[in-house]
């Protein structure tokens, strides 16, 4: 506590001290009942003060909850205000039948409905809008109460005795009915809410008795302003002043969650209960024959009027209750389409992890064969041959090749985790394919021709897969080549923008060949698929394009590592084969 505060507790207890010394030391006197009046309105605004600081530090419900404390408090400051009116500006002792009464009442409603709105637990739109909702059915019960029993006996029928009385015992069943609440609100928290609770429970406890005590005293003729009876009145309002600077309660506990949906269920019940009891109290109304005839009537009038008004109330939240049970069950609707959706993917992806992983086996065990194939085909081209044995042990070696490749792709495809990335040179990959396919393309007299750009920057990847997508488009265009009778291929790099850029291009391939169309096309097969998988991890593109004079162009696009990987720019799109129609 800071020292403002203990300076501002200081003049509190200053002033309960002064009253306290006054009561004792001064007789029955107009001194006397100045000095009670002005000592409870200061001690009532200290403590409106004090709850409006916690108001300006708080926000959303927690703000209201404050607003609300705040307008109960000044309620009975401005109750009190009048009190001293009559008592010290008039001199004159404030009327029986006192229309100030109803707002001495009323005070109380709005705690009661700041204790409704339960500030420690969290709460979403709707149940804010049916809080506000209760609150007005609960001000508008508590006030046709109010004016069902006490009004009557001060506007329609004066009778003092049986005003006081009536107004006594309804008064009491307001502040135990408070008391109530404040003792679930206390229960029900933890922390620093559940100390505020029960500090409130104390106060209007205190409150609570010595309000009794000084009504019954009022009816014996026993109580005058500054009394002794004033003192454990006036403690509880110093009280409240200590709980405003103290306080810190400014946030709800998650921590009461689950209690909500029971307090929910209670408040429907409560609300049933003040609609039900309307006709209750009619009734009564017209079973009382001790009551004047202008009396029941004037009741059941309020009555039927209250019972229109709660009426519409009840209805208005049963709409609210309907349309949030329309939005919850479209929301559980889509919470288990979206449900099935992700067990239908489930399903599909331990398929494919099992297809992967047989995939991923089966190639490994081909592996083995391939390679002594491979071997074979090198020494059969290696020794002497006729002319008609030397390009079919070519071919052999091509297709081994080629099916190796193929192996290579089915590995990848089934390699479930991603690779660790590092800045690659895109050069010595490209350059390390074209070497490694050199038997290939020599076995098969075409003619490769390379054009590395020195300054290309490097790319951020996995140098074992990009340097597969390398080897793999190599040897796939070195196979259409063959199938189509083209003789060159080049093979270059440069940098556009922020891309480094791969470009495979085959020489215009032969019209006149006789071979029939081999189905296998740069964007058919399993290993160009397995490429464009890999770039797509790297954020890379690959298109294919047939050029006017017949070539056909491969173009792979890479974002080079000084632009970064976590921001893709605007122009990326998704990785796909971009075709066009061949000439």
């Amino acid at each position: 506590m800071n020292k403002r505060s203990r300076v501002w507790l200081a003049a509190v207890g200053a002033l309960l001290a002064a009253l306290v010394l006054t009561s004792l030391a001064l007789p029955r006197s107009f001194r006397l009942t100045a000095v009670s009046d002005i000592v409870q309105c200061l001690l009532l605004a200290s403590a409106m003060a004090s709850f409006v600081s916690l108001l300006l530090r708080s926000q959303g419900r927690i703000r209201l909850f404050w607003s609300l404390i705040s307008l109960g408090i000044s309620f009975q400051l401005t109750y009190q205000l009048l009190w001293t009116y009559y008592e010290v500006i008039l001199r004159r002792d404030v009327p029986d039948l006192f229309a100030g009464d109803v707002i001495l009442f009323m005070h109380i409603v709005p705690f009661m409905a700041a204790l409704a709105m339960r500030p420690h637990v969290p709460r979403d739109d709707y149940a804010a809008r049916v809080g506000r909702l209760d609150f007005a059915l609960l001000l508008t019960w508590w006030f046709y109460l109010y004016v069902l029993i006490v009004i009557p006996w001060q506007y329609v029928v004066a009778d003092v005795p049986a005003y006081n009385h009536n107004l006594n015992a309804v008064y009491l069943a307001e502040k135990v009915a408070f008391l109530a609440c404040l003792v679930a609100c206390w229960t029900a928290s933890k922390g620093e809410w559940r100390k505020l609770f029960a500090s409130l429970f104390s106060v209007n406890l205190c409150y609570a008795i010595s309000s009794t005590a000084a009504n019954w005293a009022i009816d014996h003729k026993l109580y005058y302003s500054g009394s002794l009876y004033d003192i454990p009145l006036v403690a509880p309002m110093a009280y409240l002043t200590w709980i405003g600077l103290r306080t810190k309660a400014e946030k709800p506990a998650s921590a009461d969650r689950e209690v909500s949906t029971i307090y929910g269920v209670w408040v429907a019940r409560c609300g049933m209960i003040a609609v039900f009891s309307l006709p209750l109290f009619a009734a009564w109304t017209l079973s009382d024959n001790h009551v004047p005839p202008r009396i029941q009537v004037f009741r059941l009038a309020l009555t039927l009027a209250a019972a229109f008004l709660m009426g519409m109330m009840i209805f208005l939240r049963q709409h609210l209750l309907d349309r949030e049970l329309i939005r919850l069950l479209n929301q559980s609707r889509e919470s288990f389409d979206s449900l099935n959706r992700l067990q239908q993917q489930v399903l599909q992806s331990e398929k494919l992890a099992s297809i992967g992983q047989l995939v991923g086996g089966a190639a490994h065990e081909l592996n083995n064969p391939i390679t002594a194939m491979l071997g074979y085909s090198d020494m059969l081209l290696s020794t002497p041959l006729n002319a008609e044995q030397q390009p079919i042990a070519a071919k052999i070696g091509q297709y081994v090749r080629r099916t190796k490749s193929l192996v290579a792709s089915l590995i990848s495809f089934a390699r479930q985790a991603p690779a660790s990335k590092t800045p690659v040179d895109l050069n010595t990959l490209a350059r390390t394919a074209v070497k490694l396919a050199q038997p290939q393309w020599e076995g098969l007299e075409i003619e490769v021709r390379t054009q590395f750009d020195p300054t290309l920057p490097k790319v951020l990847g996995d140098s074992n897969q990009l340097f597969q997508v390398c080897l793999q488009l190599v040897a796939n265009c070195l196979h259409v080549l063959s199938e189509r009778g083209g003789r060159v291929l080049t093979v270059s790099t440069e940098r556009q923008a922020e891309t480094a850029v791969l470009q495979i291009v085959t020489d215009p391939m032969s019209s006149a060949s006789t071979r029939p169309s081999s189905p296998v096309e740069p964007d058919d097969g399993l290993g160009l698929s397995a490429c464009q998988g890999i770039l797509q991890e790297h954020r890379g593109q690959i298109s294919r394009q047939r050029l006017e004079d017949g070539s056909l162009l491969l173009r792979v696009e890479l974002p080079i590592t000084e632009s970064p990987l976590g921001k893709p720019k605007a122009s990326t799109v998704p990785v796909m084969w971009q075709s066009q129609p061949y000439a």
